[in-house]
């Protein structure tokens, strides 16, 4: 995350505590349906470790991603730019990881008095033990694995104070935790299909609980098995990649997927008539074949230069802060571009729907979205001009022999036929 996503999203979980405590709320829920295994009445509906015996009232990782959404929306209505992180707890196991600053979640423990003690009540999960759930099979093997060994349980425990407690949800880092709990799902999910319940609503989302006036949906988790529902994706290794997705604006007027990184939209990424969508990064943006903004929806997609700040604050990869330099392509590389009524460029200029492949070896193939003149200019990073070469009435253009290049970054610029500049497009040497 950005120091600007983090002091935007640290200050939208102090103001969830003002008037109607979202937090309070959702720990006090969590707390009073944890488990009823050991109570008067275990016939009663709860939330967790109803697997293997009880497959009837199983619904632990559907709630969780419903509560996720359910926070995630009240920070995007204070922010709409802003969204939950997740907390990959086998890669990132240090108290003194940046998570734990003071300007990030730090600040948390005293002021709303958590009681944390990092690292001193059990270990995190390793790498093998998520691989060993990514190789499970069975759907309900792997959800009763996921909840009652390390890959949950252990961020609980070694966090401590109210995380290993029934009222968890106290703790900003419960959020991080289940929405990594989460995109592990979603993972498993995309690999081996097969997700299902058998109970076909779910405590505090079956139509009848009310919070800050307002009556919560109704949710079958069946309908949730697939994060994309909800317009949630995961981005990994400083990539997003938004697929098989209709923005419908149920829950948002205006659809906004924000990522520091790249992100990359097609394979049947529609915005349909009517609806309203916009892309934001702060690194690059890449409209695939199979992406369709159809003609009277809104849609743009715009690079983030106010708002970037210090990158690498907490768990992103690959990340290069921005400077201005006097390079021939350096400001391009942030122009936004922008679709309005009809889902066509304003200035009817081609733009690049593909330079591939990227990584590249020893060729691209850069692909437009329109016929016409044009020469396309190959740069190092240090804005050397290294290969030029014209092309005519044509969208699609292969530069050819360029396996003597050394492994890095190269930028592509794309001039019309009087040598006004269209687009830049960053792409890699392997």
């Amino acid at each position: 995350m950005t120091d600007y996503e983090i002091v935007e999203l640290v200050n939208a979980f102090y103001e969830l505590r003002n008037g109607p405590d979202l937090f309070n709320d959702l720990a006090q829920f969590h707390g009073q349906f944890f488990n009823y295994d050991n109570t008067a009445d275990p016939t009663r509906l709860d939330l967790h470790f109803n697997l293997p015996d009880e497959p009837e009232r199983e619904i632990f990782l559907a709630w969780h991603r419903r509560q996720m959404f359910e926070m995630e929306q009240a920070v995007q209505e204070i922010n709409p730019d802003i969204s939950l992180a997740y907390w990959d707890s086998s890669v990132y196991q240090s108290p003194t990881d940046a998570l734990w600053d003071e300007d990030y979640l730090g600040s948390f423990n005293t002021n709303w008095s958590l009681g944390r003690n990092l690292g001193g009540n059990g270990a995190l999960p390793t790498p093998a033990r998520v691989d060993n759930l990514m190789n499970m099979t069975d759907f309900r093997e792997f959800s009763n694995e996921l909840e009652r060994r390390p890959v949950h349980s252990g961020a609980h425990n070694w966090t401590g104070g109210a995380m290993p407690s029934t009222l968890s949800p106290r703790d900003p880092i419960f959020y991080f935790h289940h929405s990594f709990v989460d995109k592990l799902w979603q993972d498993w999910e995309t690999l081996h299909g097969g997700s299902t319940f058998i109970i076909t609503s779910m405590l505090r989302y079956d139509g009848t609980y009310s919070f800050d006036g307002e009556t919560l949906p109704l949710v079958d988790p069946n309908d949730i098995t697939d994060s994309r529902v909800l317009g949630v994706f995961y981005a990994e290794d400083g990539l997003a990649e938004l697929d098989n997705y209709i923005v419908s604006n149920i829950y948002n007027p205006e659809e906004i997927f924000y990522y520091q990184f790249n992100i990359q939209a097609g394979d049947n990424f529609i915005v349909p008539e009517g609806a309203v969508a916009s892309f934001k990064s702060l690194n690059e943006i890449n409209l695939v074949p199979g992406f369709e903004a159809a003609p009277g929806s809104s849609f743009e997609a715009v690079i983030d230069t106010e708002n970037g700040g210090a990158m690498n604050k907490a768990f992103s990869k690959g990340g290069i802060a921005r400077a201005k330099n006097p390079y021939p392509y350096s400001e391009l590389i942030n122009k936004p571009i922008v679709w309005e009524e009809g889902g066509d460029l304003l200035d009817d200029k081609p733009i690049i729907l593909t330079a591939a492949p990227n990584p590249f070896t020893e060729k691209i193939t850069v692909k437009l979205n329109k016929r016409t003149d044009c020469v396309i200019e190959v740069f190092n990073m240090m804005g050397m001009l290294i290969r030029e070469e014209a092309f005519q009435n044509t969208d699609t253009m292969v530069i050819k022999n360029l396996y003597g290049l050394s492994s890095g970054f190269y930028v592509i610029r794309v001039t019309d036929a009087n040598g006004e500049i269209l687009v830049v497009k960053r792409i890699i040497k392997m």
